[in-house]
């Protein structure tokens, strides 16, 4: 059997279920409503499974491990001094910060505080050790941060050029379950990020590096009650 053959063979059973005498519609009656739509079923799942909010919260952090971030709980009067101790951890003598970080996050900080300027030049962000900034959502099922741009994230060069990014999230107001439910939430206007783990790649051979394009370890701060 032909690879043409095992395809449209494939196409087949997918289709079994159709009628048979459904035919596209012509370009003037091309609607949603049209015979053509409704013959496949297009109701696609805006969650995999029941889970309550603190399920959820375990995997999203369950997932954000499972692609080699570091994932740390924290309540909001803690955060300052996580944040303290992972740049101590790293010993980070310059960080980066958006212009619209709260000042809360920093102030247990003994490290200089680099701002986000449009003037800064690549070399000058790849001297700065660490970059610390909060997100728009994150995505439990499939471990992904994102970022828009938002006054507490600044520009989107500032988490790729530095090798340290340490992203604090809201639990649970920005904790939602599937990507679905997070695009209803996303404006599609802004520039989106899209990040699960620290940035990667592999050759030929399977070899994976990581931090190729963007930093090579991914703090992640669950910040709440949950």
């Amino acid at each position: 059997m032909s690879s043409r053959d095992l395809i449209l063979g494939r196409v087949r059973r997918a289709l079994v279920d159709v009628p048979q005498d459904d035919t596209p519609p012509v370009p003037e009656r091309s609607g949603r409503d049209s015979a053509y739509e409704q013959a496949v079923d297009r109701r696609y799942l805006r969650e995999h499974g029941s889970r309550s909010l603190s399920e959820t919260v375990d995997l999203l952090a369950e997932n954000l491990a499972d692609y080699r971030a570091i994932v740390h709980r924290s309540t909001e009067d803690e955060l300052p001094y996580v944040v303290m101790q992972l740049l101590a951890a790293r010993g980070s003598r310059y960080v980066l910060v958006p212009p619209g970080l709260p000042p809360a996050w920093m102030s247990a900080v003994d490290s200089t505080r680099v701002h986000d300027r449009a003037v800064s030049t690549p070399r000058e962000l790849d001297e700065v050790e660490s970059v610390v900034t909060g997100c728009a959502l994150a995505v439990a099922e499939t471990g992904t941060i994102v970022l828009d741009g938002g006054p507490d994230q600044g520009r989107r060069r500032i988490t790729l050029i530095p090798d340290h990014h340490i992203c604090v999230v809201r639990v649970p107001g920005q904790v939602v379950a599937s990507v679905p439910q997070a695009m209803e939430r996303l404006d599609p206007t802004r520039p989106l990020t899209w990040i699960s783990g620290p940035s990667a790649t592999s050759d030929i051979e399977l070899d994976r590096v990581e931090g190729v394009h963007g930093p090579r370890t991914l703090e992640v701060v669950l910040v709440g009650g949950v």
